[in-house]
């Protein structure tokens, strides 16, 4: 546990690498990608947005990626007060055929085919697992942060998946009419859900947002310390291998500053109540 603690305080820093900002409009979709200095074969992801955020209330998560040795990037799109869950799905899959087809940076950077996974928060979080799906075998891994409902229900093509996977929820969030946090890790059975203390569901978007006018929480520095440590860790086992961050990735580990969930052993009554809410009209 000590250990894990140390590289849990170093991943909340910022990493060794230096970075570099590209854009993906360069490939047709409008969105950033950061990058290490230079490397070949490196890891590499595409990054989900929440509802009524961008790309830019991101760069900050993007850029910690990025200092760690992961490819990071994200498509600008359905940045609408009516987004399309399943069009953004698509763009996470069209973002990483692009970081993963072709040389960035100065040339000097690569991203490996088979170490790719895709993230999302809140909103972006459900379109994560709907990019998974679409994509069978193409991928390590998927991260779905502080997931909330989307329509069509990101449950059903979460039945599908086999990768292994990581859920984030704030304490509340079982009970939250708009996460869907447990709903996903009862359906996505190589998932494991962790609760992360004293976090904000929408506290990883930075600056302030639009959705404030829908009394929807702004950014939170400790929500985004702690998702960027835990989301580094988990994805520099789940994508190379590295097993010096095989606890991140390890169910049964004691991590800071989080729990582990059984998404099976909540209050039956609870969840009843839940249901009914979300189906009154």
């Amino acid at each position: 546990m000590a250990k894990t603690k140390k590289l849990f305080a170093s991943l909340t820093r910022r990493g060794p690498h230096r970075v570099l900002r590209g854009d993906l409009a360069f490939a047709g979709l409008p969105g950033v990608v950061f990058t290490p200095e230079s490397g070949m074969n490196l890891p590499g992801i595409a990054f989900g947005h929440d509802w009524l955020a961008s790309t830019d209330r991101y760069l900050g998560t993007l850029e910690h990626l990025a200092s760690w040795g992961i490819v990071a990037a994200a498509p600008n799109t359905e940045t609408s007060i009516a987004p399309s869950v399943m069009n953004l799905a698509f763009d996470l899959g069209s973002t990483l055929d692009i970081i993963s087809g072709v040389r960035l940076g100065p040339g000097q950077i690569s991203v490996h085919p088979t170490k790719l996974g895709v993230v999302g928060h809140g909103f972006g979080g459900s379109a994560a697992v709907f990019a998974a799906a679409g994509i069978p075998g193409k991928l390590k891994t998927t991260v779905s942060l502080f997931p909330t409902v989307s329509k069509p229900p990101a449950q059903e093509p979460a039945r599908a998946l086999q990768m292994p996977g990581l859920i984030l929820a704030d304490p509340g969030d079982p009970m939250s009419l708009r996460s869907n946090a447990v709903e996903l890790a009862r359906a996505w059975r190589p998932a494991t859900l962790r609760t992360v203390d004293k976090a904000t569901a929408g506290g990883l978007v930075e600056g302030r947002r639009l959705a404030r006018v829908f009394k929807l929480p702004g950014a939170d520095r400790g929500t985004q310390k702690t998702v960027r440590a835990l989301t580094t860790g988990y994805l520099l086992f789940q994508l190379t291998g590295d097993k010096t961050y095989r606890d991140f990735a390890d169910p049964e580990a004691v991590l800071p500053r989080t729990h582990v969930v059984d998404p099976f052993a909540d209050d039956p009554v609870a969840l009843e109540n839940k249901v009914v809410a979300l189906l009154k009209p």
